[in-house]
């Protein structure tokens, strides 16, 4: 019997691929019908904090980090605007910005000269509760940077002619916010809170009568007296190891020595919390928006409910599928975005709940405002408290991702002496947190009968509209009294 041969055909064979890969893809297809599950929080592994000390006593604490060849070198002096002197509001948060406006031998553009020719970048900042210099910089150069991060932290120059073009742009700032609302409630919400003369009840920066008044020695004073190698630990991150990078640090910082004895500063006081509701309303006529603020006194970082506020908070105003920003963004188009929010300080930092609202929703916006905060009280349903503890530990390793976000993150054990195993417990802490939990939390941090609205608009349009909702006594703040 003869055998026929059958002649390879292209186009049989791309028929029989096609149906081959329509076959497989059909029994492959998805199921649409519903989100695929959410797996396990990933599990965090921090590389060691390597503790060191320099001849003179500054503290260094290292992480080594070799995935991309970067340093992070922050130094984190333990004294920001809380330290700030009565009468002298203002002094820490200028003296930290004034640092790199000038240092050993180079004006402030050498200096930007130096450090952008070497390819790192450099600055300097500050909080209520500490001041830093933090610098990012290719291991190549560290060598090289190294010095110039030293005179910009050690050797300030401070000069006039810089400080006067400072103090001039804060004071602009200051005199542009009387026609901005976002800015005016920033300045007013902290003031009806915690009052003048508590030190949370002014910004940072100060106001213009403390600002006008600053001068070069004031801020030569308050860097003598806060920034030593006693108050101040030096963060190293990056693709380094203490072989390396010691005898570098120990040649750049090794010097540095305290001058005279340690300013004596009180912890900011816990401001007494408010005990019934007051509404504010600060008048800015022809607003095309109102911003609302409703808070009170919150919680200090130190607080043990601290992964049951965060899981709270994000249920409340802390992620964009929160319930203020689907109810006034989604669902009613008051706003562009609501939120909430715990400031945690050293001291008990504010929590607030905002957004800017269109000026004819505002009534509207405040009433939607009271239903989630009234509505948080009651207990979460396990869907929801699921989804909000996924969305905090997912997450939280994403924070370590950087050389940069390390530091950071080791900013707060420094800052607020919290225990190393801080994070590494974070994510088991989250994933715990029972709707039990969540209900005793809004119990004691967000009682909405007893908090400040504070409410900046066009009051011809809004005021008539916010006392209908009788939510309390309403004081109307002239707007000079937030600039004294």
């Amino acid at each position: 019997m003869k055998k026929t041969l059958q002649k390879w055909s292209p186009a049989l064979a791309g028929l029989t691929l096609v149906v081959t890969l329509v076959t497989t893809l059909g029994a492959q297809q998805p199921d649409r019908k519903q989100p695929p599950p959410i797996g396990p929080a990933p599990s965090l592994k921090l590389p060691a904090i390597q503790k060191h000390q320099l001849s003179n006593g500054l503290a260094v604490w290292m992480v080594e980090h070799h995935e991309v060849p970067l340093a992070q070198i922050n130094l984190i002096v333990r004294s920001g605007s809380a330290a700030d002197p009565i009468g002298k509001y203002g002094v820490g948060n200028l003296t930290a910005a004034m640092l790199d406006e000038g240092a050993g031998s180079r004006s402030a553009l050498d200096l930007a000269d130096a450090i952008e020719f070497l390819g790192a970048n450099l600055s300097t900042g500050s909080t209520f509760d500490a001041s830093a210099v933090r610098m990012s910089v290719p291991v190549s150069k560290l060598a090289d940077a190294l010095p110039l991060m030293a005179d910009v932290a050690l050797r300030p120059s401070f000069p006039a002619t810089e400080l006067e073009r400072l103090r001039k742009e804060r004071l602009t700032g200051l005199l542009q916010a009387r026609d901005n609302v976002g800015a005016l409630v920033q300045l007013a919400f902290p003031r009806m809170i915690y009052g003048p003369t508590h030190r949370y009840g002014t910004p940072a920066n100060g106001l213009p009568a403390g600002i006008e008044a600053l001068t070069v020695d004031d801020l030569k004073t308050f860097y003598r007296s806060h920034f030593r190698p006693d108050n101040a630990t030096l963060l190293v991150v990056g693709d380094l190891t203490p072989a390396t990078a010691l005898p570098m640090l120990e040649k750049a910082f090794g010097g540095w020595k305290s001058e005279g004895m340690a300013a004596l500063v009180a912890a900011v006081p816990n401001a007494p919390q408010l005990d019934k509701r007051q509404v504010y309303l600060i008048d800015k006529p022809e607003a095309a928006q109102s911003q609302i603020r409703i808070g009170w006194v919150g919680v200090a970082r130190s607080t043990p409910d601290y992964a049951v506020l965060e899981v709270l908070n994000t249920l409340l105003g802390g992620s964009f599928t929160s319930r203020l920003n689907q109810n006034l963004r989604e669902k009613n188009g008051y706003a562009y975005g609501a939120s909430s929010g715990f400031d945690m300080r050293m001291s008990a930092g504010p929590f607030l709940a905002a957004a800017g609202v269109q000026t004819d929703k505002t009534a509207d916006a405040v009433r939607e405002f009271f239903n989630e905060l009234n509505g948080i009280l009651t207990p979460v349903p396990a869907d929801e408290l699921a989804k909000a503890r996924n969305y905090v530990a997912l997450g939280f390793p994403g924070e370590f991702e950087t050389t940069g976000d390390m530091a950071r993150k080791l900013e707060e054990l420094v800052i607020y002496n919290l225990p190393e195993t801080t994070f590494a417990n974070f994510v088991p802490r989250v994933t715990a947190v029972t709707a039990a939990d969540l209900q005793r939390a809004a119990a004691r941090y967000i009682q909405p009968e007893k908090m400040a609205v504070v409410v900046v608009g066009d009051l011809k349009a809004i005021e008539a509209g916010i006392r209908a909702l009788n939510l309390g006594p309403v004081i109307q703040v002239p707007t000079d009294s937030l600039f004294r």
